[in-house]
């Protein structure tokens, strides 16, 4: 199975960072193709220029094989903290120029981009981890939770991948490494329960 995995966090030092490797290592250890990209390690251009969107632009290098990437994708896996109840602007960036018409969506029919599009994605599932620092039921009862709607139904949901998971590891600020080591522990079995369940080689 390839699967797609992307970090959003820029220091190497982090816990993001640890659950990363964890997925990556997971992943190869199971003999899956591992399409891993570091989004700052790659210092990936996150503000989209004027006329990119449009279909069939010629696109940077570096963002074709992120598109690539995508389209080839049998499963996605999403590494990043909550920073203001949004993901940090680069993965923003990163979903502005990747996750584009005619790759991961497509209006149909006499619909000139007013309605509700149909996914093109070929990924089984997607999986986004994230750290917090804010506690999950002020998380949910002040915010709302935004990052549930944002990737759920704002994102994936849209491109045609309805079997999606989340889970946030918090507090990170205060955890201890027992917890940190829980918490890799319980990472490794969310992956390998979705490739297990979406491999068809099993």
């Amino acid at each position: 199975m390839k699967v797609l995995v992307i970090l959003a966090h820029p220091d190497e030092g982090s816990f993001n960072y640890a659950i990363y490797q964890r997925v990556c290592q997971t992943l190869a250890r199971h003999g899956h193709e591992v399409m891993a990209h570091d989004l700052y390690r790659e210092d990936f251009p996150a503000v989209i220029p004027a006329g990119e969107s449009a279909r069939g632009a010629v696109l940077p290098e570096l963002v074709a094989r992120h598109c690539d990437d995508l389209a080839q994708a049998q499963g996605i896996v999403i590494v990043h903290p909550n920073w203001w109840g949004q993901p940090p602007a680069i993965l923003t960036g990163w979903v502005d120029r990747v996750v584009r018409p005619g790759l991961a969506y497509e209006f149909v029919g006499d619909d000139s981009g007013e309605g509700v599009p149909v996914g093109l994605l070929k990924a089984r599932f997607a999986i986004v981890l994230n750290t917090s620092n804010t506690d999950p039921a002020r998380e949910e009862a002040v915010f709302g939770d935004p990052l549930e709607r944002i990737w759920k139904d704002c994102i994936f949901g849209l491109c045609g991948v309805g079997n999606f998971q989340r889970r946030t590891f918090g507090i990170v600020i205060t955890s201890t490494a027992e917890q940190r080591k829980q918490w890799l522990a319980e990472t490794q079995e969310i992956i390998c329960e979705a490739v297990a369940g979406n491999d068809d080689r099993v």
